[in-house]
């Protein structure tokens, strides 16, 4: 694993991480990932969407620009995809790797997004509707496997296999809610992150979420 003074963690004595820059003899075509893990859907070959300058954390810029540009395109969509509306309004404040203690010095990626819960969000009740804080919760717990990937140059995008989620405490019209998501594991197909839904203004638990995604087999798509 690196050590502190890698560039992986951007400071002002550490420039930010950049082992994730597409090599200019590259083709829009090819992969910068193993034969044997060929990308499915390759951020690298992503158009910029939005602007990564005002996200917060320690992975470079250039990483935060291809978490942002797989989220919007992936998980936003067109303008006639499924939740559009709502992924749009999502804004990530935070992405940031560290080296895990617990994990005996193997990384983990942590993304912070932020949303406020509209009218066209809500239940018949007046508070945010189940599917569609599972729909946040599926698109941004996501994200961190991205940031892992990209930092150990590996597909970190993947399929849905299964989400496990638990409904802590409901979220009225204008709660902001704080989306935190981290990877837990990384293997040769299968990924795995959590996640905490929290009301920002009340500090209260909204939903918690486990998520495990795979890597599909390219010939049967």
């Amino acid at each position: 694993m690196p050590p502190r003074s890698s560039p992986l963690y951007a400071s002002a004595a550490s420039p930010a991480y950049e082992s994730y820059t597409p090599s200019s003899s590259s083709s829009s075509s090819s992969s910068s990932y193993p034969q044997s893990h060929r990308a499915w859907v390759d951020p690298k070959s992503l158009a910029n969407y939005g602007d990564a300058s005002q996200i917060q954390g320690n992975v470079s810029h250039n990483v935060k620009q291809l978490i942002l540009n797989t989220f919007i395109a992936y998980g936003a969509g067109d303008e006639h995809c499924f939740g559009h509306s709502v992924a749009k309004a999502v804004k990530f404040v935070d992405i940031s790797a560290q080296e895990s203690h617990e994990k005996r010095g193997r990384m983990e990626a942590t993304t912070v997004a932020e949303i406020v819960v509209s009218k066209s969000m809500l239940n018949g009740a007046g508070m945010l509707h189940g599917g569609c804080l599972a729909f946040l919760i599926d698109n941004c717990c996501s994200t961190p496997l991205v940031a892992l990937g990209l930092i150990q140059n590996i597909n970190g995008v993947g399929v849905t296999q299964s989400m496990n989620i638990m409904f802590h405490s409901p979220a009225p019209a204008g709660s902001c809610l704080r989306i935190v998501s981290t990877s837990v594991a990384m293997g040769g197909r299968i990924m795995s992150a959590r996640c905490e839904v929290i009301n920002k203004k009340t500090g209260s638990v909204v939903a918690s979420a486990y998520l495990n995604k795979m890597q599909p087999t390219i010939s049967k798509l």
